[in-house]
């Protein structure tokens, strides 16, 4: 059971209390909203406390993200440390939302996915306006097409990366320690 719908995801939270529900999404993502008891700890951050992790993780885990890539990712890497019983919603906090499923609901984020859409299409953007006087700023053009080419190949996104590492993502940043404590059972 790697991936789950967002039906099947409630039936499993209200069936089983003691669930981890993991959001990996950026703290400022998770504050924009979440499932109620989630614990926010971001997919940048678990690698650095993946042995943690691994070893405090106290029953079944289901990761959250905004559409299911970065959960999976998660998934992967908390298999390969050695801990398997642990499920992606599929579609992330969309497919959560487009269901009806209730959310927690804090100021209003952009998700990181639109913010490198919207970085993205303005150096394009810009750069090709700039080859108007400057002909080699189109070059730049070519380079991000290149990069959203290997995202997509990858299934990574190193300008997500960046971007999730900015004071606007992290503002209000998740509490590892927290996180790791409510892993384990302990008081949030």
């Amino acid at each position: 059971m790697s991936r789950i719908d967002a039906a099947t995801a409630r039936e499993l939270i209200n069936a089983s209390p003691g669930v981890l529900v993991v959001d990996v999404r950026t703290p400022a993502e998770f504050e924009s909203a979440h499932i109620s008891g989630a614990i926010n700890l971001p997919l940048d951050q678990l690698d650095a406390h993946l042995r943690r992790i691994v070893t405090d993780a106290g029953g079944r885990m289901l990761l959250i993200c905004q559409s299911g890539q970065r959960a999976e990712r998660a998934r992967r890497a908390l298999s390969d440390a050695g801990l398997d019983d642990v499920a992606v919603l599929d579609g992330g906090m969309n497919a959560w939302i487009a269901s009806g499923g209730h959310c927690e609901r804090g100021r209003v984020r952009w998700p990181l996915e639109r913010q490198v859409r919207l970085v993205a299409g303005s150096l394009v953007l810009s750069s090709v306006v700039a080859s108007l006087w400057v002909p080699p700023a189109v070059v730049v053009a070519g380079l991000v097409g290149a990069g959203l080419t290997v995202a997509a190949l990858t299934d990574t996104c190193a300008m997500g990366m960046l971007l999730a590492k900015l004071p606007y993502n992290r503002s209000g940043g998740a509490d590892v320690e927290t996180a790791i404590a409510r892993l384990r059972g302990g008081a949030a």
